[in-house]
């Protein structure tokens, strides 16, 4: 477990921590005023819970039962049941790094204030979190609206000690177990704190927080193969120019362009689309490189918009407001979430598609300019990276069937009490495997880019500075250069691993400083 503390307070939280706390185990705490504003938020519910009147979620049933009066003998059954009849999820259980966020995000809901619930409530969620215990989620089950229940209901019954969990080991045992183990104290809840931990957007929000870090990543190694490419066709760098994209001013599309010029800063191979086959122009996946990726880069910008909203916000159902007031309302709605995930699986899907054209036209060798058939060792004898362009194709393929959008759809739910819902998750799920297929087309690309490159340079050509540091780090790592045929899965396994943990940004930067 990483040492790191995020301290939890009332107004929120950044990308950076629900990052830390997910991906690298940060200890998590809740600040003074936390505390404070969860104790006061709490007087308010128990005075409610004293009257004769009722109140949703305090001494009511939920959705579409809310209109039963449920008496002081029952309520904390009623808080019980809730959790144990929601946590109806079913599928493969959803990844440790998810769950954390899940969690993490919830319990910033948590500590706003807005809640209700007891400071003890969530100072158990934070020491679940601290201890490593992650509950087991399953992968269906949640509808985006009210928020995530399903899930949210799975990590709730840890909370009181039910259901399973993993431990910090990664071995699955009843929860009750794993708090025992750890000291924890399974919480016996109260009025409206069960319905507390289940109404939010947390496992959508966590998952496009995730997203968007690693969709920053692979756009800008997206500009770096797609500058390769255009070096290994001996392309031409013009087209890059400040002053062409300053006359279409969208933002990401001068920076990818700037991003690309700075990879071909100092090559020897551009310009030379007037040599022996002129060409007046290069293709679009070449020349177009910039306003695709940029566009990309845009949607992220307006993601990472709507995110930052969202981490600032307290989404429960009913919730306490300053003037002491509790209030129902519909802030639960994943719809902005979803809109957003969907839109990423587009652009994403665009990029890859791009991204592969280019990867084509380096194995055509009547559209490469020169490079031998599939950058094949001996043509014939060898196939060279045929059938590597063919996995990047079926990943494509898949990235296209990924991009239809989730959150169009609706299927109503809890007696037409919920008659329009967000499917945010599944929004959020489908990107999530499309990032993963991108960050391996991305890979397939520079395999071959950097192939086509080294090729150029056995001709007496010169690469400029930013490729030989992406070809020297890429050795590094294991992936081999050109030659006879082999066993190509393990060269392609190493490269999208250079590519997702960021390797080959980082070997380009040392070379050209920061890329945007």
């Amino acid at each position: 477990m990483n040492m790191h503390t995020v301290v939890v307070g009332t107004s929120g939280t950044t990308a950076e921590d629900v990052i830390a706390v997910a991906r690298r185990g940060a200890r998590v705490e809740l600040s003074a005023a936390a505390v404070e504003a969860l104790a006061a938020a709490r007087e308010v519910v128990d005075a409610l819970a004293a009257k004769p009147e009722p109140v949703y979620g305090v001494s009511t049933g939920f959705g579409a039962l809310a209109s039963r009066h449920i008496g002081p003998d029952l309520r904390a059954q009623l808080q019980r049941n809730i959790v144990r009849s929601h946590a109806a999820g079913m599928g493969p259980h959803v990844e440790r790094e998810v769950v954390r966020a899940l969690m993490f995000l919830r319990l910033k809901t948590l500590a706003s204030g807005h809640t209700g619930v007891r400071p003890e409530v969530a100072q158990t969620m934070a020491d679940v979190l601290n201890a490593g215990i992650t509950p087991v989620v399953h992968e269906y089950g949640s509808l985006g609206c009210s928020g995530d229940l399903a899930p949210l209901s799975h990590c709730a019954l840890t909370l009181m000690g039910e259901g399973e969990a993993e431990g910090p080991d990664g071995t699955v045992r009843p929860a009750g177990e794993l708090l025992a183990a750890h000291g924890i104290t399974p919480v016996e809840l109260r009025e409206k704190e069960g319905l507390a931990l289940l109404n939010g957007t947390d496992g959508m929000l966590g998952m496009l927080v995730m997203a968007l870090a690693d969709l920053r990543n692979l756009y800008t190694s997206a500009d770096i193969t797609a500058a390769l490419s255009l070096e290994a066709l001996l392309g031409t760098d013009k087209v890059l120019a400040p002053e062409l994209h300053a006359i279409r001013p969208h933002p990401g599309q001068g920076v990818s362009a700037a991003n690309m010029l700075r990879v071909l800063a100092g090559s020897g191979l551009t310009g030379h689309h007037q040599d022996d086959a002129p060409r007046v122009q290069d293709a679009y996946s070449v020349r177009c490189a910039p306003q695709v990726n940029g566009a990309g880069r845009d949607t992220l910008a307006h993601g990472e918009l709507v995110a930052g909203r969202e981490l600032a916000s307290a989404v429960d159902n009913p919730v306490v407001l300053p003037d002491g007031r509790v209030e129902s309302n519909g802030n639960f709605h994943g719809a902005p979430v979803a809109y957003v995930l969907d839109f990423l699986a587009i652009a994403a899907a665009d990029l890859g598609s791009i991204t592969e054209r280019r990867t084509d036209r380096l194995l055509d060798k009547n559209r490469s300019h020169g490079l031998p058939p599939f950058l094949a060792g001996d043509a014939g004898v060898d196939s060279g990276l045929m059938i590597a362009q063919y996995t990047q194709a079926a990943l494509v393929s898949e990235m296209k069937r990924l991009a239809v959008p989730a959150s169009v759809d609706s299927i109503p739910s809890s007696a037409m009490q919920e008659d329009h819902v967000s499917m945010g998750w599944s929004a959020a799920r489908k990107l999530r495997t499309a990032v993963t297929n991108l960050a391996r087309i991305v890979a397939v690309e520079l395999y071959a880019a950097t192939r086509g490159v080294e090729l150029r340079a056995a001709e007496g050509l010169t690469p400029g500075p930013a490729s030989l540091a992406v070809i020297g780090a890429l050795r590094d790592a294991g992936v081999q250069g050109p030659g006879p045929d082999r066993f190509l899965a393990p060269d392609l396994a190493a490269a999208d691993t250079f590519v997702r943990e960021g390797k080959l940004v980082a070997a380009v930067e040392a070379v050209t400083g920061t890329l945007d």
